[in-house]
């Protein structure tokens, strides 16, 4: 059985029933564009953790299975084992910095969208706020300048 939020007498939810954020929560859930930002996520984490976590046990394996080919010297006393052990910071860091850019480039918006649609639908106040436009962020509502993405002017 669903609960839903009945308004009082009053305003223009008057006799109403309203529904709850957990419904509006699980029906956002459900939809389309909630699977979308879902997919974008998965399509990039599980082969990047996949990746990283092979190149992480190939990194351990070689060191204890071919501990010559290890301490082969490259340049003065760097050796294999050292340049791979780098090479696992340097991999971190970029798979950090490929995850941050796919996330701004290709679920961010998507997952914001979301987000302003469920803040609207879940908002306390029932009446509009005076010279609002649905669907826009309370920093454009309340008549400050948007934020720009990167290159617009």
């Amino acid at each position: 059985m669903e609960k839903h939020d009945r308004r009082g007498s009053g305003g223009s939810g008057a006799g109403t029933i309203q529904p709850t954020a957990r419904d509006i929560y699980s029906e956002v859930q459900r939809g389309a564009a909630f699977r979308e930002v879902r997919r974008r996520y998965r399509r990039f984490a599980f082969p990047a953790a996949a990746g990283f976590l092979l190149w992480y046990l190939a990194y351990v394996v070689t060191a204890i299975a071919a501990p010559g080919l290890m301490a082969r010297q490259v340049a003065g006393a760097l050796n294999v084992a050292m340049l791979a052990g780098l090479a696992q910071f340097a991999t971190t860091f970029l798979l950090t910095w490929a995850y941050a850019r796919h996330a701004r480039l290709h679920r961010d918006p998507a997952a914001l969208e979301l987000r302003w649609a469920v803040t609207l639908e879940t908002r306390q106040d029932p009446a509009p706020v005076p010279g609002s436009a649905p669907g826009l962020p309370p920093a454009r509502r309340a008549g400050l300048p948007a934020l720009r993405r990167r290159g617009e002017r």
